[in-house]
């Protein structure tokens, strides 16, 4: 049984990619646009079902957000992913495959013609990635529809990506994976959590993506619950410390002509480069999380996720900025958050 919600227990969508944003861009008095990745040469927005299939996992992520799920959730069967394909697909156009690891199990195929053949119009496989290191899975789930993938990446060497997702040899199998899909011509949005051991190797790291042919590369900041809220001290870096490296990577990427974005990173530390900021652009989205369902992804965030605080109350980006996960404030305060003064994006009907 789903039960319907607006404040369930804590259910996460980080570090997904996002692939209908809005039609208007946001500019400056100058008439500069200050989200040009989230601009679509006028493709229409449409909501999102956000499908966790379960929370089992071949990886043990110092960072995980979902923490121990795996170990009380059970996964939903072959027949209840299709049923809530079935009740999505009236308001939803695009599916993100999501868990938990959704590539362990045997019937991702299976469910992606089904979503395919009630005619989702985008089908994004979320995946740690090591399964796709076998060329034959790939083509399995490109045939079955997939139109995009979605893999992690969170280190440049094996030692640091190993490390964090706590899986030997996990390095390679993404790596591996990603020059497949190369070799298969697919769209891939990859993903990197930002955390206190990898943040000083984002550029590295972004170098790495660009060069196996990756469209888009997502930095999101790490989300402090399940395991990462227990690992806090080895785990969560400073803004701060996000504030000198990021922008490498960002420069990096988009100097390569490839998107780039970054989650729950607010625009105190993003000056300059508010461009990246994928919270704008985020579609409005449904969420299946075991049996609750949250119809209004967007205002759970918001309402439930985010914070602003003291120095938020007198920054000209306010209305624009949801802020940080509640999580990094209420244990390191506001100080390092600074008000921003400039003027702020007015939205345009234009296109650039």
């Amino acid at each position: 049984m789903v039960r319907e919600s607006q404040q369930p227990p804590r259910v996460v969508q980080d570090a997904c990619a996002h692939e209908h944003v809005p039609d208007e861009a946001a500019r400056n008095d100058a008439g500069q646009t200050i989200f040009p990745a989230l601009m679509t040469g006028g493709v229409e927005r449409a909501y999102k079902l956000d499908l966790k299939l379960g929370f089992r996992c071949n990886n043990r992520c110092t960072f995980c957000v979902q923490g121990d799920k795996r170990d009380y959730v059970e996964d939903l069967t072959t027949a209840q992913a299709i049923e809530r394909l079935e009740a999505a697909r009236e308001t939803c156009d695009g599916l993100l495959l999501t868990g938990g690891e959704i590539t362990i199990r045997d019937d991702v195929p299976e469910i992606i013609r089904a979503a395919k053949s009630l005619g989702y119009k985008l089908i994004q496989v979320q995946t740690n990635g090591r399964r796709l290191a076998y060329m034959s899975y790939c083509e399995a789930l490109v045939e079955a529809g997939a139109t995009e993938f979605n893999p992690s990446l969170h280190g440049h060497i094996a030692p640091l990506h190993d490390g964090l997702v706590g899986a030997k040899g996990a390095y390679n199998q993404v790596i591996q994976g990603l020059r497949n899909l190369q070799k298969l011509n697919q769209k891939v949005l990859s993903q990197t959590v930002i955390t206190r051991m990898n943040v000083m190797h984002l550029r590295d790291i972004a170098n790495l993506l660009v060069h196996l042919g990756v469209w888009q590369v997502q930095f999101a900041f790490v989300h402090a619950l399940g395991t990462a809220a227990k690992t806090w001290d080895q785990t969560v870096p400073r803004y701060r410390d996000v504030q000198k490296h990021l922008p490498l990577a960002l420069d990096l990427v988009r100097a390569a002509g490839r998107s780039t974005v970054t989650e729950a990173v607010p625009f105190c530390f993003l000056k300059g480069r508010e461009w990246a900021a994928v919270e704008p652009g985020l579609p409005d989205t449904t969420v299946y999380d075991g049996d609750v369902r949250i119809g209004d992804y967007a205002r759970y965030r918001l309402e439930a996720g985010k914070a602003h605080g003291p120095p938020c109350e007198v920054c000209t980006w306010q209305f624009a900025c949801e802020g940080p996960w509640h999580e990094y404030p209420d244990r390191f305060g506001w100080d390092e958050f600074v008000p921003r003064t400039d003027p702020p994006p007015s939205k345009s009907q234009d296109t650039p």
